[in-house]
């Protein structure tokens, strides 16, 4: 695999391209060693990508590096070797270039050993090639663990390279790939069964107790608490924080007397925070008391009609003190500890508008969309938060929930979320917007749950769970399949006038450009430019018969456009022949994406939809992949270019108007009557009126020539766009390697500008 591991007579780097089969040669300044090696050759024999781990980096004294580090594991089907990515690389991570169970070549490595350590030492990957294809190797590799780990010799002990910690020894733990909510890696203990001690209950003290008597020194006794609430996990670590593992997780709490916060901390995290779940009984010791933070979200919790005491929370330390955590074994609950029920406040779909804004509430449905999972930047470098839209149904009314689902430190469940599927959601925030339906947003307190994860929830027996229970036995699975999607290109909720300059940047164009080429895989952002629009084609794409997929995958990114761009099927300002001489820069000449169209959901291809639909995984695993999905065809969409207000930069953007009350982006539209012109259409995001079939496949998408209630074409009314001025709203988001998605989500129109 790698001939270097074997060296007789290493050096602190060696280039691996003289010693391996399955890296390029090259001659090296060590013309020793390179005489040495008897297994020289000149090509790269590709290699397989099984896994990308992230971790926070090392601060190098006088180099500037990323935030993140990233170990890569490769294997050529008989081997599988754990590499450091070098941060010059890194990149190649950002975009997804550089993702599982995709082929690469290594070019050039070297071996670092740790001067700090014995026995220590790791291969670091300085350049490679990435092809855009499927590795052949991996058709040959059933399981991966069971593949021999390449490890240097005299380097065979080397708990790094057999473990699942990071590369880097002064890190302990990998984070999750794409964000830092989920827990990733073996250190997160889960399933662990609680502890059948007999408990002396006699000395526990009430939590009413602890806060009259928080500033007093005498030790604390004994606590006896249920947990009723618990958040997401929150990551705190960076450079020059000497905690290996920088997490923190809040928990409200009760006992007879009333709830309290509980904060987890640090590597009590991964030792408890998968164990403790709502309705989960603790037993604690040698806990401290702190003046409770007061910036923080809460639930709300009035439901639950307990006395609330915030200005202290319990603290669970690693040491000074260690605390002492004892899971209650649910059968050695006794009755007359007095702990209260868990309280939920499950709202119906039908009584959702009469909740006030940001108020939180529970709810239960059966999903019928799941929006891709797309990422938007946080507070702090390199910070990203997941999220994905759901829409889901309970039978009280013909909308359904509007949900924007944020990671709620559930990966697994997060993952996994699909259509036809029961969704519990619960301390959902409520956000009104003007003029359309309220949707939902989850708060730090969120939890999700899909079938599979109902057993043995607190949640279970409550009256509006059977409620929805009972009515989905009154429906039929094929009937529901034909209202279903999954993926695409999704907005929520419509913008109006006053958000444009309140939530959304106007940029100039020049920083337009900028802020493409900074973005990450999956991230999505809003952003609004103004200018004129100089032209608008209407594309088609031929039938997919007999055409091969990539044939396909072309046709839809505009690359074999339709043989006859006619006068019927485009536009364009009469200025704008000249005005293209004078442009200094086009930005995102192309198409549509595959990844930007919606699709229909089935059981027989779940699980490859979800892989489409989800991020890029750590792991590789001998599954379906996205590749095996039968492409869709666009019959029609429309490809705006837009010039900026100095005409200096053009760009191009795509509009996909709503034309069927069926499509996921139909729900919450505002639909009042518009005349079917170009202008009108790209005000309104729809086509008036909408249909009403229950089809929502690519043949209710727009055609030119359709009259849609209205006497002229769409295009034959563009005419009205000259010297318009315009502030365009763009959704962009990466969509992997060299594909970024920019849409036109509305278009505002003010006055002409003189020419």
């Amino acid at each position: 695999f790698f001939a270097l591991t074997a060296s007789p007579e290493p050096s602190v780097s060696h280039r691996a391209e003289e010693a391996t089969p399955l890296i390029s040669t090259k001659r090296d300044r060590e013309e020793d060693y390179v005489e040495q090696v008897s297994t020289k050759r000149q090509r790269v024999t590709p290699v397989a990508v099984i896994a990308l781990q992230r971790y926070l980096s090392e601060q190098t004294k006088g180099q500037q590096l990323d935030s993140y580090s990233y170990d890569v594991t490769v294997t050529d089907g008989v081997w599988r070797a754990k590499c450091f990515l070098h941060p010059s690389l890194n990149h190649l991570v950002h975009s997804n270039s550089l993702k599982t169970g995709s082929e690469i070549s290594i070019t050039q490595c070297s071996f670092v050993y740790n001067e700090r350590r014995l026995g220590h030492g790791y291969i670091c990957i300085e350049q490679l090639r990435c092809a855009a294809k499927r590795s052949a190797v991996l058709a040959r590799v059933n399981t991966v663990s069971s593949l021999p780990i390449l490890v240097k010799q005299g380097m065979e002990r080397s708990v790094v390279l057999q473990s699942d910690v990071p590369l880097q020894v002064s890190r302990k733990h990998y984070l999750s790939l794409w964000n830092n909510d989920d827990p990733e890696g073996d250190i997160w203990i889960s399933g662990s069964p609680s502890a059948d001690t007999v408990l002396d209950v006699s000395k526990v003290t009430l939590l009413s107790s602890l806060d009259s008597s928080f500033k007093n020194t005498w030790k604390p006794l004994p606590l006896l608490v249920k947990i009723i609430h618990k958040s997401r996990l929150r990551y705190y670590g960076k450079f020059g924080l000497k905690i290996d593992y920088p997490y923190q997780a809040y928990f409200e709490v009760a006992d007879q007397s009333g709830t309290m916060s509980l904060v987890l901390w640090n590597e009590l995290c991964p030792e408890f925070y998968q164990r403790l779940n709502v309705g989960t009984v603790l037993y604690l010791q040698n806990y401290t008391l702190k003046q409770s933070y007061s910036n923080r979200s809460r639930p709300q919790m009035d439901h639950h009609r307990m006395k609330t005491f915030n200005s202290v929370e319990i603290c669970l330390n690693p040491r000074n003190p260690a605390s002492v955590i004892t899971v209650v074994s649910p059968k050695s609950i006794l009755p007359q500890w007095g702990l209260p029920d868990i309280s939920y406040q499950f709202t119906a779909r039908s009584e959702l508008e009469k909740l006030a804004n940001n108020s939180a509430c529970d709810i239960i449905g059966l999903v019928t969309f799941v929006g891709r999972v797309e990422r938007v930047k946080g507070k702090g470098k390199e910070k990203y938060w997941t999220y994905r839209w759901v829409h889901a149904v309970d039978g009280t009314s013909d909308h359904p929930f509007i949900l924007e689902l944020f990671s709620t430190s559930q990966a697994e469940i997060f993952s996994h979320i699909c259509p036809m599927t029961y969704l519990v959601c619960t301390q959902m925030r409520v956000c009104h917007v003007e003029g359309s339906l309220p949707y939902l947003t989850s708060s730090c307190e969120t939890e999700t749950f899909i079938t599979g994860y109902h057993k043995g929830q607190p949640y279970v027996n409550d009256p509006r769970v059977k409620s929805f229970i009972q009515w989905t036995k009154t429906l039929k699975d094929n009937v529901v399949l034909q209202k279903t999607a999954v993926g695409g290109y999704y907005r929520y909720p419509p913008y109006i006038v006053f958000q444009i300059m309140c939530y959304i940047p106007l940029v100039a164009a020049a920083d337009l450009k900028r802020e493409l080429e900074t973005l990450q895989y999956r991230e999505h952002k809003k952003l609004a430019i103004q200018g004129q629009i100089a032209a608008v084609q209407y594309m088609e794409t031929p039938e997919p018969q007999g055409l091969k997929d990539k044939e396909v995958n072309d046709l839809i990114l505009n690359r074999l456009p339709k043989s006859s761009y006619s006068n019927d099927l485009s536009w364009e300002s009469s200025s704008w022949v000249r005005q293209q001489q004078e442009v200094s820069e086009h930005l995102c000449k192309g198409g549509l994406w595959q990844d930007s169209i919606c699709r229909r959901f089935t059981l027989d291809e779940k699980n490859v939809l979800l892989q489409w639909s989800n991020l890029q995984p750590t792991r590789w695993t001998p599954l379906r992949t996205a590749d095996a999905l039968s492409p869709v065809l666009c019959p029609g969409f429309y490809h705006v270019t837009i010039l900026g207000i100095n005409k200096q930069i053009a760009v191009d953007a795509m509009y996909i108007p709503v034309v069927s009350s069926s499509e996921p982006q139909a729900v919450g539209l505002p639909q009042d009557p518009h005349g079917n012109t170009m202008l009108s259409c790209l005000s309104s995001g729809f086509l008036c009126p909408l249909s009403n079939t229950a089809n929502n496949s690519e043949e209710t998408l727009p055609r030119p020539g359709s009259h849609c209630g209205g006497d002229n074409e769409i295009l034959a009314t563009a005419s009205e766009l000259e010297d318009t001025h315009v502030v365009c709203i763009l959704d962009l988001c990466h969509l992997g390697g060299d594909k970024v998605e920019v849409m036109i989500s509305k278009v505002y129109s003010f006055f002409c500008t003189p020419q």
